[in-house]
C-alpha cells in the first residue's frame, strides 16, 4: 500500500526528493543571512527579514529552477544606526533599488545531498553570476498537511563588484568593512501546485 507521502516524493540518485511541482519559500521558516568582516578583526552578522522565492522542481531534478526577491529595506543587523547606513546611498540605496534579485541558470549534482545552484544575482542594477553551494536537508509533510522540503545554501560575493564600494581606511592598516560577504540561506519550501 502506498502512503500519501509517497505520492509527493520520489527516489533519485539515492535521495528521497520532492515530486515535480512549484514550491514557495515559507516566510516563517527561512533565514537569508550574511556575514561581513569588520575592522579586519571580527565578523558582523545580519539578515534580510523579507524574502520570497519560487522553486520549480522539474521532472529531471537537474532542470529545476529558482527565482527569489529580497526586500533591501528589510536588512537587519540588530543595530539601528548601522542598518540605516546600509540602507543609504552609500550601500544598498533602498529608495532607488528596493530589491535584490536572484534567478538560477542551472543545477549540478555534486555528491549525495549536495548540489551547486548557478545563477545571476542583481544588487543595485548590477547583475553578476554566482554559485550557491546547496545542501538538500530532506522532504516531508507538516502536521498541517503541507508538503515541504528543507535546504541550506551559501556563497561568497565581492560586494565591490555590485557597486557597494563605501569604506574607511584604518590607521592600523586595512579597511573598516571587508570586501567579501558570505551569504547564508536556510529555509523550507511549501508545495503550491
Amino acid at each position: 500500500m502506498t502512503s500519501s507521502i509517497d505520492a509527493v516524493t520520489r527516489d533519485w540518485d539515492g535521495l528521497t526528493i520532492p515530486a515535480a511541482g512549484t514550491y514557495a519559500l515559507d516566510a516563517a521558516h527561512k533565514r537569508v543571512g550574511f556575514v561581513a568582516r569588520h575592522m579586519m578583526v571580527s565578523k558582523v552578522r545580519g539578515e534580510f527579514n523579507e524574502a520570497a522565492a519560487t522553486i520549480t522542481i522539474a521532472e529531471d531534478p537537474l532542470q529545476s529552477s529558482v527565482v527569489a526577491t529580497i526586500q533591501a529595506a528589510s536588512i537587519d543587523t540588530t543595530q539601528d544606526d548601522r542598518d540605516a547606513h546600509l540602507r543609504s546611498p552609500e550601500f544598498l540605496e533602498v529608495e532607488k533599488y528596493p530589491t535584490l534579485e536572484f534567478r538560477s541558470t542551472g543545477v549540478k549534482s555534486r555528491r549525495g545531498n549536495e548540489f551547486v545552484l548557478t545563477g545571476e544575482l542583481t544588487i543595485k542594477d548590477v547583475t553578476r553570476p554566482v554559485e550557491l553551494e546547496v545542501e538538500f536537508e530532506g522532504v516531508g509533510r507538516s502536521p498541517f498537511g503541507q508538503d515541504i522540503f528543507g535546504f541550506s545554501a551559501s556563497t561568497e560575493i565581492d560586494r565591490e563588484e555590485f557597486g557597494l564600494t563605501w569604506n574607511v581606511a584604518l590607521e592600523t592598516g586595512g579597511v573598516l568593512v571587508g570586501k567579501k560577504i558570505k551569504i547564508e540561506i536556510e529555509g523550507e519550501a511549501v508545495r503550491q501546485a
